[in-house]
């Protein structure tokens, strides 16, 4: 996937705002206002949230996949794109960040979101 191709499947999901909180090259999204994704515009690397067991396994087969830059490096990986990493994979990484973030959210926010029509 490229810069673009992140950005259209991040913003298309349910309730995601995007937005340059930190600077101009860091485009962020957020879903009820938690952040799922990091995408960098300058140096074409994505952050996304995932299980720590799961994020070995993805370390370990994708040498592209570091732990994440200035982020929990437990939870989160930074994955560079340059193509090796098969978009399925990428599409899986941002599907379950976001599904993290979501269930993470207090009950209040998760009823919201469940009334959020796309």
């Amino acid at each position: 996937m490229n810069i673009e191709e992140v950005r259209e499947y991040c913003i298309a999901k349910k309730a995601v705002t995007e937005s340059f909180p930190f600077d101009e090259t860091t485009l962020v999204f957020k879903v009820m206002n938690k952040i799922f994704c990091l995408l960098g515009l300058d140096d074409t690397r994505v952050s996304l949230k995932n299980e720590p067991e799961k994020n070995i396994e993805l370390r370990a087969h994708y040498p592209v996949i570091i732990p994440g830059y200035h982020l929990n490096k437990q939870h989160w990986n930074t994955i560079e794109l340059d193509g090796t990493v098969p978009v399925v994979i990428m599409k899986e990484m941002i599907d379950e960040s976001y599904h993290l973030i979501v269930k993470s959210l207090p009950k209040k926010k998760q009823e919201e979101f469940s009334l959020i029509n796309l």
